[in-house]
């Protein structure tokens, strides 16, 4: 179709300072005289196309000219850069160029650096923020990779596995991998992966199509249910936790947040984190477990402060 050939027209006037009439008929698939034909409706539809003859000569866009609203609407444009933002800020091969490029292109000044994205968690040494480029690259070229794993009951594990995918979920990242030591698909949280390695074996395995990172409704409902109440000093941590449809404000100011967690040691060290400002209403089990580890707190600090006396 003709509208296609004089998009890539413009594209391709953009992409080079001066480009002959023969080249864009080689490049297209068509005649020099129908290039000649497409310049001239460019040039009628206001698009600042000059030709030069002679030696050197060739067709070029005046100085400074941009698509700007031509071709993409202004939610498009923004649209396209923070994709590319996005891809920054996971050291993705030549986006910082390509994103240059795309923001002259829209005449976007990113002088001011108005976006950062960061998915790295707090403290992350620049080593583990290069994971993201290097699972990228192994998910691609389907590479094995190795690394060791923190699990939420916080055993170290040295994994073998193969690389399917990588999800965004929750305010986290996952890698989605085929574990060669417990032969089925599991679920990693990125921040818990350290000494990341890719090896030189390949592998073939897809993901299935079926495969969902969401747990079955039977699952989530044989969780525990819990019911937190928090103090209202603490408010501003609970709404960034959790959000606003498990969270009810009772008649005091306390935070009641109805959740369904795992009675393992991350869930009790999570809420220990809370400190004083938590108290669990429900289960009655996960209550007594939380007070039993608060007593040992208490037993070990009680006798630090007694040997330090003496």
């Amino acid at each position: 179709m003709q509208i296609d050939r004089l998009i890539q027209i413009v594209f391709l006037l953009l992409s080079h300072e001066n480009i002959t009439a023969k080249q864009l008929a080689q490049e297209l698939g068509v005649s020099t005289r129908t290039i000649y034909r497409d310049i001239n409706t460019l040039s009628i539809a206001g698009i600042p196309i000059i030709s030069q003859k002679g030696y050197g000569g060739g067709l070029s866009l005046l100085q400074g000219f941009s698509l700007d609203k031509t071709y993409f609407t202004q939610a498009e444009q923004s649209n396209i850069v923070q994709a590319l933002q996005v891809l920054k800020s996971t050291n993705y091969p030549d986006a910082d160029k390509t994103l240059n490029k795309v923001a002259g292109l829209f005449s976007h000044n990113l002088q001011s650096e108005w976006l950062e994205i960061d998915f790295s968690y707090w403290g992350s040494p620049e080593k583990e923020r290069n994971n993201m480029t290097a699972l990228e690259r192994a998910i691609i070229n389907k590479y094995v990779i190795t690394f060791t794993y923190f699990n939420s009951e916080l055993t170290i594990t040295e994994q073998i596995v193969e690389p399917l995918k990588l999800i965004f979920k929750s305010h986290a990242w996952y890698l989605i991998a085929y574990s060669r030591h417990k032969k089925d698909i599991r679920t990693y949280k990125m921040s818990r992966i350290r000494e990341l390695q890719i090896t030189n074996r390949l592998f073939e395995r897809e993901l299935p199509a079926d495969f969902s990172i969401t747990p079955a409704c039977g699952e989530v409902q044989d969780t525990p249910l819990f019911v937190l109440h928090f103090s209202e000093k603490i408010a501003y941590k609970v709404y960034d936790e959790f959000q606003e449809q498990y969270i009810k404000k009772l008649e005091d100011g306390t935070l009641e947040v109805t959740f369904r967690y795992q009675l393992s040691d991350w869930t009790f060290l999570y809420l220990l984190s809370f400190g004083e400002y938590v108290e669990i209403m429900e289960p009655a089990e996960a209550r007594n477990l939380l007070k039993e580890k608060a007593r040992k707190i208490f037993s070990m600090y009680e006798h630090g402060s007694r040997s330090s006396g003496k």
